[in-house]
């Protein structure tokens, strides 16, 4: 009650909270709305909304497009973060440590696909993968995918692992321990949240792709960001906010498998 009092006698120490409050309302009501909507009744997006049901759930299940590319997606997005980690982990540990003139240069072009526009980038690899005989298929889409993972991956571990001296590494070579288990008892658990926290990323941005999928997706192959926009092109029901939901729902349940493994509070640099 007296913070409150406080507050009253002093408006602009209440401008700060209540930009909070409006910068979170902003975020969070459209997913809101989404949700919201994947339990109307009706057969198409409005409001208000007359009557709840689940039947566009069922839409998910008996639409095959829709449950053929969630299992595509999921596929592909552990398939691309596993891919990513093998290349990324290797290449931070060895740029963190380096004295060479050009690691800083290599650093950022691991990086680079951050910053350029996912259609570029996606127009661009269907010319080089084609032209290397992948064509629309499968490995084309990993490929793809793996690419836009490496940077989450290579980011967060080089930022992890820079910012621990080399002392324990020396210490435990000076005890006798070879390169293999300087890397596996000393180097792999520093790096580990690193690892944790850009495979992370590098799934949920796998999940969620749609430049890079909509040119190397096909009937077998397409996923389910470009089911949706196909879906939309021609009906416009509230399975597609089921559909989202769902997403949302899976994207939750990594972040608590994450959280019950390995816990996201520690998914910083060690102290």
């Amino acid at each position: 009650m007296t913070r409150l009092l406080d507050l009253l006698r002093n408006p602009a120490d209440l401008l700060l909270p209540a930009f909070v409050f409006l910068f979170f309302v902003f975020i969070i009501a459209p997913i809101a709305i989404v949700v919201w909507m994947a339990f109307s009744a009706q057969a198409y997006i409005g409001f208000p909304i007359p009557a709840y049901s689940l039947k566009w759930f069922y839409r998910i299940v008996e639409y095959e497009p829709f449950l053929n590319s969630l299992i595509v997606s999921i596929e592909l997005a552990i398939a691309s973060t596993i891919v990513a980690a093998t290349i990324g982990v290797p290449a931070a540990l060895a740029l963190a440590r380096s004295r060479a003139g050009f690691a800083d240069g290599l650093a950022t072009f691991l990086l680079s696909p951050i910053s350029m526009p996912q259609i570029v980038l996606g127009f661009a690899l269907l010319f080089y993968l084609s032209a290397l005989g992948f064509g629309v298929s499968f490995t084309a889409l990993l490929l793809g995918h793996t690419l836009c993972g490496i940077p989450y991956i290579v980011r967060t571990v080089l930022g992890v692992y820079r910012s621990q001296p080399a002392d324990f590494e020396e210490a435990a070579a000076i005890l006798g321990a070879n390169r293999w288990q300087v890397f596996r008892y000393v180097t792999l658990p520093l790096v580990r949240p690193g690892i944790f926290a850009g495979g992370l990323f590098a799934l949920l941005i796998s999940m969620d792709n749609l430049p890079i999928s909509f040119f190397f997706g096909s009937p077998d192959t397409n996923t389910l960001p470009v089911v949706l926009l196909s879906y939309t092109e021609n009906q416009f029901d509230p399975s597609i906010a089921a559909v989202s939901t769902v997403q949302m729902l899976l994207a939750l349940l990594a972040l608590v498998v994450v959280d019950r493994v390995y816990g996201v509070k520690h998914m910083g640099a060690p102290s």
